[in-house]
């Protein structure tokens, strides 16, 4: 057991090679951490898939150990897979008291509220979890309250930036990246550093606070008529501002969106919003007022199918609809894998007479995590020996490790983890790739978890790509004849009326197959029907349809 507390493992089980997922286990001696337990939306081929969490075999093999649960910030990818965890261990959960109240909603939902202990921290505080201590960090980041970690473990500190980015003019201290604590704790020496790699394609710095809430300003300025403003939910900050400026210019807010609904509630509960009462209306009350006095807050910047501005778009919201002279504000970035529906939504609004301003063509949304020149400060400042980028896809974290090299970190200790590969730090300042371990995407559909596989997915993609054809055939179990049939029925596949003589066609193939085949096999026969008709479909059509025969006897 006493070499066993000379060393500390590091267990990546998400986060490293994609954006989302974040979820990382941190061991040594007989204590374990967990830092997030996040999730990722699905990609486009995903059909179905609500979302996707990580693989938890690893951690509920060692929950004995588990002695906390580290939560950096609020965002779903760092929170949004708690619900499927916390049932099976019985650790408490360490982070601000923001993202505690979001843990809590998000937790109620699951009815596991009353079971999980939340403890709230603030910055600068040390927790200590017996071989492990875990030092929090206030970082500015796009959601308020987020933390970056100085770790002490006996094999030496440890840094975790969690996502940040440097704010130079920042509006208040509430918000702001804490250097000064990050350098004092890397002070005697850091052996290991691991760091938000998100946006170290871009160069310079990211957009302050400042410089957006000017450019909402001058924006607001010139507005005639209606301002619409959609934003994640959980930008708590960007609302503040667009309330102040509401006020300033006379405007009055309506919200249309539950999501942004609960975490303004929220947020003024705990102090965090400002706004009085007299500020908002409801949204079948805004008709009541000229365009030029209202601006909406509206759920749907990544063009959600049931967003608040995508139901505008599509002129199927209940209370309200675009018109001309309406302005929509897009004060977020555009995620990828979602560019294609943001787009569908913003052409729709052009044609329903608005017009739409979004990062690409003003700066209204400035991005929470570091630029180049703001990672590099924060390399000089930690200093350390040895360097892992963590949060990004993989070509973000290579370029984030060339970095590192370019910053001072040696070109052998800058390394390149992914999911499920271990590492190894030893009392002696060296390191070790350890056997990976098992991790894999697991998805949920419904209430259903991990039970949609790689072959049902692929099933669903053929599905989608080619459509389904359904054989029917009842057979006489007397006289071996067949009593109805057979009935071809196309889902997706073909229109059935323009293509009546290619099903007749098919209905032929399936009576000389039955022909053919002895009386009573049935599974022979349907797997005759399966194969021939997707050969013959194939042939006429270039088409593979997925082919289900449905045989009864009676």
């Amino acid at each position: 057991m006493a070499d066993s507390r000379k060393n500390f493992t590091l267990s990546p089980l998400g986060g490293l090679g994609e954006i989302g997922l974040n979820c990382m286990v941190l061991e040594c001696g007989d204590s374990m951490i967990m830092i997030d337990c996040g999730i990722m939306f699905p990609e486009d081929y995903l059909f179905g898939i609500d979302i996707v969490i990580p693989r938890f075999d690893f951690v509920l093999a060692r929950k004995d150990k588990l002695k906390g649960i580290i939560i950096t910030h609020g965002h779903e990818d760092h929170i949004g897979a708690l619900p499927w965890l916390l049932p099976y261990v019985d650790a408490p959960i360490y982070s601000s008291r923001f993202t505690l109240a979001l843990i809590e909603s998000r937790l109620r939902e699951h009815d596991l509220d009353r079971y999980v202990d939340l403890r709230p921290v603030e910055g600068r505080q040390r927790v200590d979890f017996g071989d492990i201590a875990v030092n929090f960090f206030r970082v500015c980041h796009s959601i308020i309250e987020g933390f970056g970690l100085g770790i002490e473990t006996p094999t030496g500190r440890i840094v975790h930036t969690g996502d940040f980015k440097i704010d130079r003019t920042p509006l208040d201290d509430t918000n702001v990246t804490d250097l000064e604590g990050f350098a004092e704790f890397s002070a005697p020496g850091v052996q290991l550093m691991l760091s938000d790699s998100t946006n170290v394609e871009r160069d310079g710095y990211a957009l302050t606070e400042r410089e957006i809430k000017q450019s909402l300003s001058d924006i607001f300025a010139k507005a005639t008529g209606r301002i619409l403003v959609t934003l994640f939910s959980s930008h708590i900050q960007r609302m503040q501002e667009i309330i102040d400026l509401a006020e300033t210019y006379g405007r009055k807010v309506a919200i249309s969106g539950r999501s942004i609904q609960n975490n303004i509630d929220l947020s003024r509960n705990l102090g965090y919003l400002r706004a009085s009462e007299s500020i908002f209306v409801p949204m079948d009350s805004v008709s009541n007022y000229r365009d030029d006095q209202i601006v909406l807050l509206l759920t749907g910047s990544q063009g959600e199918p049931l967003s608040s501005l995508t139901r505008l778009a599509m002129s199927e919201h209940r209370q309200m609809r675009i018109k001309e002279g309406d302005l929509v504000l897009m004060s977020s970035r555009f995620i990828p894998g979602n560019t294609r529906a943001i787009t569908k939504v913003i052409n729709r609004l052009y044609k329903l007479g608005a017009e739409v301003l979004y990062e690409r063509v003003s700066g209204i949304h400035a991005s929470g995590h570091a630029h180049r020149e703001e990672l590099c400060q924060m390399l000089r400042t930690v200093k350390p020996k040895f360097f892992v980028p963590v949060h990004g896809e993989y070509r973000h974290l290579v370029k984030h490790s060339r970095l590192a090299v370019e910053c001072g970190v040696a070109k052998e200790r800058s390394l390149i983890l992914e999911d499920g590969q271990p590492l190894r730090l030893f009392e002696d300042n060296t390191m070790r790739l350890l056997d990976r371990i098992t991790v894999e995407h697991i998805y949920v559909d419904g209430k259903g978890v991990g039970d949609v596989g790689s072959s049902v997915l692929k099933e669903r993609q053929l599905l989608a790509g080619e459509g389904l054809v359904i054989v029917n055939l009842v057979i006489d179990e007397k006289s071996g004849e067949i009593a109805l049939g057979p009935e071809i029925t196309s889902k997706g596949f073909v229109f059935e009326q323009h293509y009546a003589h290619l099903l007749e066609d098919a209905k032929c193939i399936v009576l000389d197959i039955f022909e053919n085949i002895p009386p009573g096999e049935i599974q022979k026969l349907k797997d005759r029907i399966r194969g021939s008709l997707r050969r013959f479909f194939r042939k006429v059509l270039d088409r593979d349809p997925v082919v289900i025969p449905v045989v009864i006897s009676l």
